[in-house]
């Protein structure tokens, strides 16, 4: 799969003969309740596997995480029938969305102006979403949208549209800095009409459920930027085994093995806050502030340790010869998305402080 999705990386195309691979192994549907066919593993369980997949490829470990993301919302808040839907839809093969931000809405998720009015007995969808991971593959998607904007955010409700609805279609796809196996792109909503069933939740609880989803999804991108370290240490270490200089493997100089303990120490720490949060999640304990941290760090120790083993190939790992400048431009996102690192410490300091 490393090679595979080297040359992907370079082509920018989606590699669909991975995924139906994945597909038929089931490591798309780790997240589905085992009351609707999944297989009942826990959430650290599905970590150490979604770390697995990220130590190969952090785009390919992404799709398979916002997937779960895209089924959250209704995990949360959803009847048992859109329950049941979402999930089958994800063991037959197909991958979920969720749609929050928008040109003029990123940090500011309150901002989206996509609207939804009521119609009979359908809602009636405009707007555009941007951003949007599995946007352009996935099976189904979970929208926010405004239905009442003189309430404010307590006007945003969730809805759940399946792909192929007239009216929605995607565009603008993302050529990324990294996570290239990953698709993102724009969801486009023109007067897509669907039934007033679709409702996810209460009205008007769209942006609380938003909230939630991202208190669970932000730990499981935690995951995936600590597979990124994970795999800038396992390169790191192989090369400097290799490399000889002034007679020597460069691993037996003191400096390189400091290196590589602060590496492993920074890696090793965000593995056990993504696993903390988790824990709390498969508990039913509050995990908001713990889910921030585990993201904010790990992504952040992810961007440093794979800046390191840059440093450690010296010149050879800045070149696209080499797998490991590769992981920076992966990283560099983790930073970003799923709320920004500034955001995730916003959380953190409301949590600390509130309590």
């Amino acid at each position: 799969v490393k090679e595979q999705c080297k040359a992907y990386d370079v082509s920018g195309e989606w590699p669909k003969e991975i995924y139906e691979k994945a597909i038929e192994m089931q490591l798309h549907s780790l997240e589905v309740p085992e009351e609707y066919g999944g297989p009942g593993l826990s959430r650290v369980d599905v970590a150490a596997l979604i770390e697995e997949m990220a130590i190969a490829d952090a785009g390919f470990a992404t799709t398979i995480s916002a997937s779960g993301l895209g089924t959250k919302p209704v995990l949360i808040a959803g009847n048992e029938e859109q329950k049941k839907h979402v999930c089958q839809k994800i063991i037959d093969g197909g991958f979920g969305a969720f749609c929050l931000t928008e040109p003029g809405a990123g940090s500011d998720a309150s901002a989206g102006t996509t609207t939804a009015v009521k119609d009979g007995d359908e809602w009636v969808l405009n707007g555009r979403k941007c951003f949007i991971t599995n946007g352009g593959i996935a099976s189904f998607y979970c929208i926010t949208a405004m239905t009442d904007k003189t309430k404010g955010v307590k006007g945003i409700s969730m809805f759940l549209v399946d792909a192929g609805t007239p009216g929605l279609s995607t565009g603008n796809e993302e050529n990324k800095m990294g996570i290239r196996t990953s698709n993102t792109c724009d969801v486009v909503l023109e007067d897509c009409r669907i039934p007033a069933a679709n409702l996810v939740g209460e009205e008007g609880r769209g942006f609380s459920i938003a909230m939630k989803t991202l208190d669970q999804a932000r730990a499981w991108m935690g995951c995936v930027a600590t597979g990124i370290a994970q795999r800038g240490i396992n390169e790191g270490i192989a090369y400097a085994k290799e490399r000889v200089q002034f007679g020597k493997p460069v691993i037996k100089n003191q400096a390189m093995q400091f290196k590589v303990a602060d590496m492993e120490i920074k890696t090793e720490t965000a593995r056990q806050m993504v696993a903390h949060a988790l824990t709390k999640m498969d508990m039913g304990l509050p995990h908001s502030k713990e889910a921030a941290i585990a993201k904010c760090y790990a992504s952040d120790i992810a961007m440093e340790v794979a800046s390191e083993a840059i440093q450690m190939f010296g010149g050879y790992g800045y070149s696209r010869e080499y797998p490991v400048e590769k992981l920076l431009r992966d990283a560099k996102i983790f930073q970003i998305f799923e709320g920004s690192n500034e955001i995730q410490r916003i959380v953190v300091a409301n949590n600390t402080i509130g309590r």
